[in-house]
């Protein structure tokens, strides 16, 4: 192999989470999208997980936050700082020419929006940038051809956004991009433990909550676990225990907005579309699709089978890494 061949990547650039996928060698690295920074000296103490573990633990002058809120830059610099952290540690330092990237976006992106995430990554060392759009990536990730001129809907549940689109001919017919997916879970999960038991708990319990015990339809067996935070009234410690029927009054407020997003599309969606949709089915991708319940609750609502992707989490990452391959294919 010829030295200064330049790698292809594909970045998942998610409000929860980082993916970066090589061609050749699939997703290398997940982390969360999470900077630790000083406030006093701006110097960067932490990218990744290391940061992740200081969220709520920190002392004043340092702060963890996430660069990206709902699917977008939030803060400009430190995105930069955070995308040439982790396209340095996936393909380390020694390489002679500058990668080509690919980076999906929310499908209801602004122009000024996508100017940003452009910016950042040839800031970030890109040698050329291209933008796919979520559900179209999470398409290809979950190995449906998206060539073809056949209707398929694409339910992507990230951190920050849901994206609902209809793919046909490798191009979005309709879409639509809400703000409510895994954050709003846990959020919800914080509110509900505040109002319905006074214990007040950090993100990170909510999101533990959400996975071992959280659901959005009725389990056939009930699940219990014990949750510490600190008591609202007497500001002391305190344990109470919350069952999953409790996630189920908790979370069934953001999960209903997923299904009438789905619903909104469907209902904009054209005839013979609609048609191949009723006999293929949803495909649910994203880390939030991994809530349990969630199958279910949309096919009672809409009467239309679902199924998950067999890797959820990582649908996007490969589909953005595979897309510029697919546009290839497509030109020849």
């Amino acid at each position: 192999m010829a030295f200064g061949v330049s790698t292809d990547i594909g970045i998942d650039l998610g409000t929860a989470s980082i993916l970066v996928y090589i061609k050749g060698k699939g997703v290398v690295l997940k982390e969360p999208s999470v900077v630790a920074y000083d406030r006093n000296t701006n110097e960067i103490k932490a990218i990744g997980e290391e940061a992740r573990m200081m969220i709520g633990r920190t002392p004043g002058n340092i702060v963890a936050i996430r660069p990206l809120k709902q699917g977008v830059i939030a803060d400009y610099t430190i995105t930069e700082k955070m995308i040439r952290y982790f396209i340095q540690k996936a393909i380390g330092k020694r390489t002679f020419r500058k990668p080509r990237i690919c980076v999906c976006v929310p499908s209801q992106i602004t122009e000024v929006e996508r100017k940003a995430v452009e910016d950042a990554t040839f800031n970030a060392g890109a040698r050329e940038v291209y933008l796919v759009e979520e559900p179209l990536a999470a398409a290809i990730g979950a190995g449906i051809d998206i060539t073809k001129p056949c209707g398929n809907m694409i339910v992507d549940i990230g951190g920050g956004t849901t994206d609902v689109a209809v793919i046909s001919l490798a191009g979005t017919v309709v879409s639509e991009s809400i703000k409510v997916a895994g954050d709003d879970f846990n959020e919800a999960i914080v509110r509900y433990m505040r109002k319905k038991h006074n214990l007040l708990i950090g993100e990170r319990t909510g999101e533990e909550i959400k996975i071992k015990i959280g659901t959005c339809y009725p389990r056939q067996e009930e699940l219990a676990i014990d949750v510490r935070g600190r008591n609202l009234v007497t500001g002391l410690p305190k344990t109470v225990t919350i069952t999953s029927e409790e996630t189920l009054e908790a979370l069934s407020e953001s999960a209903n907005q997923i299904v009438e997003a789905v619903h909104m599309v469907l209902e904009k969606t054209p005839p013979e579309l609609a048609a191949d949709i009723s006999d293929r089915g949803i495909v649910l991708t994203g880390g939030g699709a991994l809530l349990t319940g969630l199958e279910q609750l949309l096919e009672e609502r809409l009467g239309i089978t679902t199924m998950t992707a067999e890797e959820p989490t990582t649908c996007v990452a490969v589909g953005t890494g595979k897309y510029m391959e697919v546009m290839n294919s497509i030109r020849d």
